[in-house]
Parts: structure tokens; C-alpha cells; sequence
């Protein structure tokens, strides 16, 4: 699970990071000057492809355009779980994926959407997206459709248990290579349940390109509520000291400019 032109291996030395937003100085002749989208480490300029680059759109922020990465997932996601208009859904997992997967959910017609997480903190963030918040004890059962995003046992065997007959998990979680027990008695059989992996490498639609789906990651991005997602700014600089501390947002922007 190498990150984009990631230089490096674990545990050190490597040039890391993801999530990468500047402005094209030099480069074909449309592009210069356009704020781009990239994946790419931590790093205050750089030399890429043009394919390697999206083009933000006007109507969002750079400081929002940060997360098309994590909105790209979900679309991805949502690509491969197909929810339709009225299903009873939850999302269990109130990190950035799952906040993710909830807000673009919120923009569904006709759906009911619940965040679902140990930490009630979240629930601010479920509220500014527009969608329901509850633990994992007072969350809906009887539910079309569970994303389950909190790479954890428990999240897992709670994400089975919201479901109705014939429902499904949508797994988003990365266990990297950890061993995962998954209780497929009690009712998994009976309820003829169906546990489906997605995983953003491959794009869930045959008829679109991953330019495409990051395009549309992007368009979403209009949407105002995503800002919920995003905490302060640090300058790069300060990141070390930061890094001690307890992170004080889902999303913390790094700006990389220097003054």
C-alpha cells in the first residue's frame, strides 16, 4: 500500500504523505496558474505528470479541496455498494472515511443516513454534515445498506448487526495484516446477509476513469458541509510539535508555503 510517488520505506527514512493541494507554476500552457489537486508527499513543490494533477474547481476552496482523496473514496464506495432512494443506512465509523461516505451519502434523495461511532464528539460532525448520529448501543437496526469504516472488530460484528434480512456490509476498512474474527453464526445465514469488500485501487464502475471519479470527487466538494471534516491550518514547519499532541480535528490542513 505504497502512497503515490512515495520515496522510502517504513519505519525511516521515506518521503510520505497524500493528500496534496498548490498552484501549477510551470506546465502546459491551461494549467499554469490553476489550482490542482495531487497525491503526493509532504513536499513545498514538485515535478509530476499532467495526468498525476485535477483540476480544482472554482467553486472550491483549496483549504476544502484537501479532501477529494477521502471523498473519492466514498464515491468509490458508494459506486459499489449502489444504495437506492429510501434505504435506512448506517455508517459505521465517524473517522475521515466514514464522515466522507456520510456526507455525500447526506446529499442522497430519499435516504436516512445515521453515523454511527464509540466517540460522541462525532456527533457535532453528523449534524454539520446533516445526517443522524448515535452509538453503537442506540443505533437503528432493520438497515438496507451498512458502510462500515472503523477497522476494528467490534465496528465490524455492530455494522452485521444493524442489518435487515438480505442487507449488506459495505467493507471500507484497511486491517492491513491483521487477522479480523467475523461472527458469521448467530444470524448471518439465516438473514441471508452479504459482507462486500471496496477498495479505491480499482475503480467500482467499468464506464468511468479514475480522472473521472476524481473530477466528480472534486464537483462534490461544492458542498459547504465537508468543511465539518476540516480543522485549523499548521505550518509545515510546526507539524513536529503538533504531532505530540492530541490532533485536534478529523482534518488538520498543512500549509506548506513559506513566509
Amino acid at each position: 500500500m505504497r502512497a503515490p510517488f512515495q520515496e522510502g520505506d517504513f519505519p525511516w527514512p521515506v518521503k510520505y504523505g497524500y493528500l496534496n493541494v498548490g498552484v501549477v507554476e510551470l506546465g502546459p500552457p491551461d494549467l499554469v496558474g490553476r489550482t490542482v489537486f495531487c497525491l503526493y508527499p509532504h513536499q513545498t513543490h514538485y515535478v509530476v505528470p499532467e495526468s498525476a494533477v485535477t483540476p480544482v474547481p472554482d467553486a472550491v476552496p483549496a483549504r476544502r479541496a484537501i479532501l477529494a482523496g477521502t471523498v473519492e473514496t466514498a464515491v468509490n464506495a458508494l459506486w459499489d455498494a449502489r444504495p437506492l432512494i429510501g434505504d435506512r443506512i448506517a455508517v459505521v465509523g465517524g473517522g475521515m472515511v466514514g464522515c466522507g461516505v456520510a456526507g455525500v451519502l447526506a446529499g442522497f434523495p430519499g435516504v436516512r443516513v445515521q453515523l454511527v461511532d464509540v466517540d460522541h464528539t462525532r456527533g457535532a460532525v453528523a449534524e454539520a454534515l446533516g445526517v443522524g448520529f448515535a452509538s453503537p448501543e442506540a443505533a437503528w437496526d432493520e438497515c438496507d445498506l451498512v458502510v462500515h469504516a472503523s477497522a476494528s472488530e467490534a465496528g465490524l460484528s455492530t455494522a452485521l448487526r444493524l442489518l435487515r434480512k438480505e442487507g449488506t456490509v459495505l467493507e471500507l476498512s484497511w486491517y492491513g495484516d491483521r487477522t479480523v474474527g467475523v461472527p458469521l453464526g448467530e444470524a448471518f445465514h439465516a438473514k441471508r446477509l452479504r459482507l462486500v469488500s471496496s477498495q479505491v485501487g480499482t475503480v467500482g464502475r467499468p464506464d468511468r476513469s479514475y480522472a473521472e471519479r476524481m473530477a466528480l470527487a472534486l464537483e462534490l466538494l461544492a458542498d459547504e458541509r465537508f468543511e465539518a471534516l476540516i480543522g485549523g491550518e499548521t505550518r509545515f514547519d510546526e507539524l513536529p510539535s503538533l504531532m505530540r499532541g492530541e490532533l485536534p480535528s478529523l482534518c488538520q490542513a498543512v500549509d506548506y508555503v513559506q513566509r
